[in-house]
């Protein structure tokens, strides 16, 4: 399994500035660096969630290294109300997919790796092959515009529907959409297609704000919300609700008036990381 780098670490947890005895929630436990950080930093609980299945063989492990310190939910973290039950110090996100998902061939999350067209992070009702074979033209072409500010959306969605039949895996799917865009792009031209499908599949956005619009009610004084994004659809979600949240009056306040992102060190080091944005709010005691 390849190894799991978290992104801005050690600026996640100035933000977060876990307490002793606080509690704190990461509802993406992934490979477990947050969690792991947080626990470290303080003499603290963390309770965390992953709609990844494969993910409770890491939350064993943590479970054994911190005992009764850590705990575990299989669920979505806009589940979070009924997970949690008593106010939090700290909420957490790392909205990234985790190298475990897009290294694993059988997830189909890689558009690099031969696999089944899949995308679904866990507890999804639908899969990216259900997506291109069961939505029209047009809806398929509106979710790829939408979800993968993708400028060639009508084009690629029509050369999908007309090469159902010779798409097997995810390397057909990718070689479909490239065969329709013109190669001028600094990423690869399935990228964007990619993206928005599995935004689709794994209904991001809208857990995304689900969870926004639960966590602000499960704070305690002096609590902090800090999430990392890594496109644009997420960060401005992000953004625009902790301005929202801020400009109320008294009670939050921004911690990042604008996002922090890596230095050149972490991108050389992890160039996935060169992507990201975190920002963090705070409630005001």
């Amino acid at each position: 399994m390849m190894q799991h780098i978290p992104v801005l670490e050690k600026e996640m947890l100035a933000l977060l500035s876990p307490q002793n005895d606080g509690v704190y929630f990461d509802g993406t436990l992934g490979g477990g660096g947050y969690t792991k950080a947080i626990l470290e930093a303080a003499n603290c609980r963390v309770i965390a969630c992953d709609r990844d299945p494969t993910v409770k063989i890491i939350a064993e492990e943590l479970k054994t290294n911190y005992s009764e310190r850590f705990s575990f939910f299989h669920a979505k973290f806009s589940d979070i109300k009924s997970i949690i039950k008593s106010p939090l110090d700290g909420i957490v996100l790392d909205l990234g997919v985790s190298n475990f998902q897009l290294t694993d061939p059988s997830r189909g999350f890689s558009f690099n790796l031969s696999g089944p067209i899949n995308m679904s992070m866990g507890l999804c009702t639908e899969t990216a092959l259900d997506v291109i074979r069961n939505y029209s033209e047009k809806d398929l072409a509106d979710i790829i515009y939408t979800l993968g500010e993708e400028h060639f959306s009508r084009r690629i969605a029509k050369n999908i529907k007309l090469n159902l039949g010779k798409i097997n895996n995810t390397q057909d799917l990718a070689y479909i959409i490239r065969s329709c865009v013109r190669k001028t792009r600094k990423i690869d031209s399935a990228t964007k297609t990619f993206q928005a499908l599995r935004i689709f599949v794994n209904d991001e956005l809208e857990e995304l704000k689900k969870i926004l619009q639960c966590s602000i009610n499960l704070l305690n004084p002096n609590g902090k919300i800090v999430i990392l994004s890594f496109h644009s659809l997420e960060d401005r979600i992000v953004k625009f609700f902790f301005r929202e949240l801020a400009s109320k009056g008294s009670l939050f306040k921004l911690l990042t008036k604008r996002p922090i992102t890596p230095t050149s060190e972490e991108i050389h080091s992890n160039p996935k990381s060169r992507s990201a944005k975190l920002r963090g709010i705070t409630m005001v005691c």
